[in-house]
């Protein structure tokens, strides 16, 4: 267990009355206090002063860390494609088939699992009207990484003739408004109005999927008559 000394300097700042204290990773705590404030409140529950509240700091101590809601809200979808990542290469390093169509499906899995495991990381990411997506170092290279990743699979796929479309940026797009659209209609509560018992939404999540990646394999030729 940490001893606490009391400072004057730091980032932690007391509350009137109080001491003050040393906090070495403040930039995290707040990132994780927003993300807490968001779970439990949504995107408009968020504000620098009430993750500050909740971190046990002065309301003054993060502003040299995040001088407004939208820097604070683009450190937390960092940290959110951070772990999305991380996801997608758990994901390919458990596809042991070289085939770029599998893997394909085992990055649109992973992005439904973590839709559905981090409902919030996925509508903080999503709603680019509470984040600065231009302007932060690392979401668009990220995402840009993503599609590049994605957009090779779909070239060796054409180049072994798997393909029935060869448009390949057509493929991307149509692939994520599908994996989007069922993230969205989970994170939204539809699958009930469709019929879906939640403990069915998982499975049925993969068989759409399933269904789009399957259609978009040009079928092989059936033996000579």
């Amino acid at each position: 267990m940490s001893t606490v000394k009391p400072t004057r300097t730091g980032d932690r700042e007391a509350g009137e009355g109080s001491p003050a204290y040393h906090h070495g990773n403040l930039r995290e705590e707040l990132v994780e206090q927003a993300l807490k404030l968001a779970e439990e409140g949504g995107l408009s529950a968020v504000s620098v002063r009430a993750a500050a509240r909740l971190a046990g700091v002065s309301p003054a101590a993060p502003f040299r860390h995040f001088p407004d809601k939208m820097t604070l809200m683009t450190a937390v979808a960092e940290e959110a494609m951070r772990r999305f990542r991380a996801e997608i290469a758990l994901a390919l390093a458990q596809e042991v088939d070289d085939d770029p169509m599998l893997r394909i499906r085992a990055i649109g899995r992973a992005y439904l699992d973590w839709a559905r495991r981090n409902p919030t990381h996925f509508e903080i990411i999503s709603s680019r009207r509470s984040i600065d997506f231009e302007g932060s170092p690392s979401l668009g290279r990220e995402n840009a990484e993503i599609q590049a990743q994605i957009e090779a699979l779909l070239l060796e796929a054409a180049q072994r003739g798997l393909l029935r479309c060869n448009d390949r940026h057509l493929i991307q797009i149509a692939a994520r408004a599908l994996v989007y659209g069922l993230a969205r209609m989970l994170v939204d509560g539809h699958f009930p109005s469709w019929q879906v018992a939640d403990a069915d939404i998982e499975e049925t999540m993969a068989k759409v999927l399933d269904l789009f990646v399957d259609g978009l394999i040009k079928p092989r030729p059936g033996p000579e008559p």
